[in-house]
């Protein structure tokens, strides 16, 4: 995506940007690990995108102020240091807040550091943009990621288990294969399918390019 400044583009259209234009799963097709390894319920989707968007949003917050006294040579070894201080923070507060969860997500939590879609938004938006437009793109893409994994989560769930967030929902035999890794690449298949579907025929006309 082309450098944006805060006069050429709307708050809303950057939160926007982030859940339907460049959705990071959906329509980016990266960081797949976490959709397929974590979302086999909704509580450990939710807790997950959660993280990453508090990751994506103090990443970019933190970069888009200190964009002015980065050196353009030692960008990436700064952008990594401070994705790996703010995905420690996020790592220490989920397993003191929901230990339950950190058992099952943890390891993944602490992999948000490897994430290209973050490294990504350093590069191409926050060192390049006040700290408030910065901050709005950050929530879009952290919000894009969150929605994507709350779908394959409650997808994978109900069909494979009857169950939404462990509540009983339907009466019916679950097709299993879907809670297992397998099932995952399935799920995650069909709803990326639906999904770029959805927005090719509702969305992409009236689209703006940033």
């Amino acid at each position: 995506m082309a450098e944006a400044t805060e006069e050429q583009v709307s708050y809303w259209e950057l939160i926007k940007n982030g859940i339907l234009k460049e959705n990071t799963i959906f329509r980016l097709a990266l960081s797949l690990c976490p959709a397929i390894a974590v979302t086999n319920n909704v509580k450990n989707g939710f807790f997950m995108g959660l993280a990453v968007v508090l990751v994506q949003v103090m990443v970019n917050f933190t970069i888009s102020a200190m964009r002015k006294f980065i050196h353009q040579r030692i960008r990436l070894p700064i952008f990594m240091l401070v994705i790996s201080g703010w995905v420690t923070i996020v790592n220490l507060v989920m397993d003191a807040a929901v230990p339950d969860v950190y058992r099952e997500v943890g390891m993944y939590i602490q992999l948000i550091v490897a994430f290209a879609s973050i490294l990504a938004r350093a590069e191409m938006f926050a060192s390049k943009n006040r700290i408030v437009p910065s901050v709005f793109d950050g929530i879009g893409m952290g919000t894009g990621f969150f929605i994507a994994l709350m779908i394959i989560s409650a997808f994978r769930e109900l069909i494979g288990k009857g169950q939404l967030w462990g509540f009983p929902i339907i009466d019916a035999k679950p097709l299993l294969i879907l809670i297992l890794p397998a099932g995952g690449f399935f799920a995650v298949g069909i709803l990326m399918a639906a999904f770029n579907w959805v927005y090719a025929k509702y969305f992409s006309s009236g689209g703006h390019s940033h």
